[in-house]
């Protein structure tokens, strides 16, 4: 597949005929929101197997070869050129496939009130066929070690019929925030800990999970070593049942990071208790906060790059946001809230408005100003091809085991086409 940045007044059929696909099939990969008005700099995916690369200055079959992984003879061949003709700038050159490696790749989905809405199950059922992993979330904890369940509805059958390991996701929050005080229970109190993995077990036997999932935030420092006790004797239990034991971890660049968020995530014991770990990178960018990229790249190279010295690179699952935010400006942290959307809406901003998308080279993604019909601006960072293939190639040079997402229900098609170009997608 390759990737295409749309250039002022080009047009779908443009395009289309540049890469020899139809329009139609170019617009239904990318369920174009705007195929009567492209805005320049929005991201494409072309669906064609293999890439085209046009010449540049300086360009030889050697250099572009080793960009692209190949070799001068198997470039030339595959274009039917000789390999020592010159090459000219603006030439057209075919790139084969690029060979796929295996990963697994976990999406959170998250059913508000009693029930699982019709469009968060069909958004389920959409991304299963790519997931090894579906973690509805969450299952909740009284402080007596009683669950509280999420509604699932069709997401356990939606899960068996894709394959998909069942996940259940557990944390420690109450009235919509993470507790200390309830982890603290949980990790010190032995009978409560004991009667909470009784009824985990219960659970989990009921409903057909295979992994349990331990998202702990916002702990006590002093409950560090508690919290790894406990996974320790977790483990054991499940282990007996044949079933995995995975853990949500804050993204940290040290192990003496300061902070009720990093403090009690120890890296290291986690990396040899668990069978996987979640590194939350994502949440730069947020709702409460000043406007920037969500999950830029070079901030969760820090943490990763950090991550695979303390923890093996293949229990590592790089955490990326299917979403971006929308502030209003000026943006008053503490006061105002940005508005989360999908890459989808983002691109309708765009072109209702008639503004360019601009792309960030050190953060790796795209973003938006405009103005609305009230007169206040706004900006937007959200994610695109790009952003998403840059960070596909981290996770191939880093060796991890895959990427989780948070969360299903908020369109973003061109991702789920990347994966099929870029992975063989693991089920278990």
């Amino acid at each position: 597949m390759q990737i295409h940045v749309v250039k002022p007044n080009e047009t779908v059929a443009g395009i289309a005929r540049l890469y020899q696909v139809s329009a139609n099939e170019l617009t239904s990969a990318n369920e174009l929101p705007n195929p009567d008005h492209l805005v320049e700099g929005q991201a494409l995916v072309i669906p064609i197997i293999g890439s085209f690369y046009w010449v540049q200055r300086g360009d030889s079959l050697t250099s572009i070869a080793r960009k692209f992984h190949t070799t001068p003879a198997e470039l030339a061949r595959i274009n039917g050129i000789s390999i020592n003709q010159p090459l000219h700038v603006g030439m057209k050159l075919y790139i084969s496939q690029q060979r796929k490696v295996n990963a697994e790749f976990n999406a959170y989905v998250e059913p508000f009130g009693n029930t699982v809405s019709t469009a968060l199950e069909n958004s389920s059922r959409e991304a299963a066929p790519y997931l090894t992993y579906l973690s509805p979330f969450a299952f909740r904890v009284n402080r007596d070690g009683s669950l509280i369940a999420p509604p699932l509805g069709n997401l356990p059958e939606i899960a068996r019929r894709n394959k998909n390991v069942l996940v259940m996701a557990i944390n420690n929050q109450e009235q919509g925030q993470f507790s200390d005080e309830l982890g603290r229970i949980l990790l010190t109190d032995q009978a409560i800990q004991n009667t909470f993995l009784n009824n985990i077990v219960s659970t989990a036997k009921r409903y057909g999970f295979r992994d349990i999932h331990i998202d702990f935030e916002y702990l006590r420092p002093q409950d560090k070593d508690a919290y790894n006790q406990f996974l320790r004797k977790a483990k054991n239990l499940f282990s007996k049942e044949g079933w995995f034991l995975s853990t949500a971890l804050a993204p940290k660049i040290s192990s003496t990071q300061k902070g009720r968020w990093y403090e009690a995530h120890d890296y290291k014991a986690h990396g040899e208790i668990v069978d996987f770990v979640v590194i939350m990178t994502y949440e730069w960018g947020y709702s409460g906060g000043p406007p920037m990229a969500v999950s830029p790249i070079n901030q969760v190279r820090k943490v990763l790059e950090y991550a695979v010295k303390e923890i093996p690179s293949k229990k590592i699952l790089m955490g990326q946001n299917l979403y971006g935010y929308d502030w209003t400006l000026p943006f008053t942290p503490g006061k105002d809230i940005a508005k989360a959307i999908s890459p989808q809406q983002a691109i309708k901003i765009a072109a209702n408005h008639n503004v360019p998308i601009k792309y960030d080279s050190a953060a790796q993604a795209p973003n938006i100003d405009y103005v609305d019909d009230s007169g206040k601006k706004h900006k937007v960072w959200f994610e695109d091809a790009r952003s998403i293939q840059a960070k596909f190639n981290l996770l191939k040079e880093l060796n991890l085991r895959g990427m989780s997402y948070w969360k299903l229900g908020l369109s973003f098609p061109q991702n789920w086409l990347l994966i099929v170009e870029n992975f063989n997608v693991e089920k278990k």
